[in-house]
């Protein structure tokens, strides 16, 4: 590399995420913002606000996607000779995707990477947030280069960790009981049409959870898939659901239970409720015991996988 790459623009490096409110009294509007034009009834944002109200108030996900960031841009400036310089956007709320994009124009950006921080790709959660990217091109009437991160669902950092995550629930049993110990993975739920779209989502999911149980050294009868988290729209999505499997799964017999998610990588409430009190009353009331071990947040594995790919993608752009 020259010389004169110290001289030139960083690249930027955006990093995105679904957003989520800071405090209750951003709720209405934060729902307003995901449900786009359909109305929120007074009973479900009463239902959410609970939750909410029950994990602390407000979404720990804005706090933790700015330690991640932090943390990788640390590790993949160490990697790479060029400036770099970071940006946080947001799919939902404040800081705005289209606001990160006027801020990297106005910062005189020409060359960026951009990566979601959800592992998987879908056309209605990563294509959506690089929809948001063009938007925010268009609206400020600018240009960038962008080199996208599509997916690192195999990556065997991102994989290493969530296979640690499944042997550090396992190993909260007792020694004597471990081998009884089944483990679910999950992840969001999304509409059952993607299916028929051709939509990749489900695919790497399983190829996923494959490779973790693999990784993790899991007998194929002791685990399964399931997906969490539905919205609340009246088509069908993706199942079984969380709450049905561990019925399902109580009903066959099996009293403990280790849940790892996949699909998210921080805390925040489709993990602090959805699982640890929502999934935790119905293990609970079967007679069952769930363990679910913390999420990836700044694991160093899964922040050198972000680094990895970004890495890979910044030399694209050289």
């Amino acid at each position: 590399m020259t010389d004169s790459t110290h001289t030139e623009a960083p690249l930027g490096v955006l990093f995105m995420a679904y957003g989520g409110p800071e405090s209750l009294e951003d709720m209405p509007g934060y729902l307003a913002d995901i449900r786009a034009g359909r109305v929120t009834t007074q009973a479900v944002l009463d239902e959410i606000t609970n939750n909410y109200r029950q994990i602390g108030g407000k979404s720990p996900l804005p706090e933790f996607t700015r330690a991640q960031v932090e943390a990788t841009m640390q590790e993949l400036q160490a990697r790479v000779q060029r400036p770099l310089k970071a940006y946080i956007g947001m799919r939902h709320w404040n800081p705005w995707i289209e606001d990160a994009v006027r801020e990297m124009l106005d910062d005189g950006i020409t060359q960026a990477v951009a990566i979601v921080l959800a592992p998987h790709y879908s056309s209605m959660s990563v294509a959506k947030y690089q929809k948001k990217i063009k938007a925010g091109l268009s609206m400020n009437h600018g240009h960038i280069d962008f080199e996208f991160v599509n997916e690192y669902h195999t990556e065997s950092g991102y994989v290493t960790a969530l296979a640690n995550r499944v042997r550090e629930g396992i190993e909260a049993f007792p020694e004597g009981e471990r081998d009884d110990v089944h483990v679910i993975l999950s992840a969001h739920s999304l509409p059952v049409r993607i299916l028929r779209e051709g939509d990749p989502y489900a695919d790497q999911l399983h190829e996923s959870a494959r490779l973790i149980a693999a990784a993790a050294g899991l007998r194929d009868d002791q685990w399964s898939w399931s997906y969490q988290s539905a919205g609340r729209s009246p088509e069908p999505w993706l199942g079984p659901q969380l709450d049905e499997h561990l019925r399902d799964l109580s009903g066959r017999g099996i009293k403990k239970v280790v849940s790892v998610p996949v699909g998210f990588v921080s805390d925040h409430v489709e993990i602090l409720f959805d699982i640890d009190i929502a999934a935790q009353e119905t293990a609970a009331e079967l007679g069952m015991t769930l363990v679910r071990p913390p999420a990836l947040n700044t694991d160093p594995l899964f922040i050198g996988t972000l680094a990895s790919v970004l890495e890979r993608k910044v030399a694209a752009l050289s």
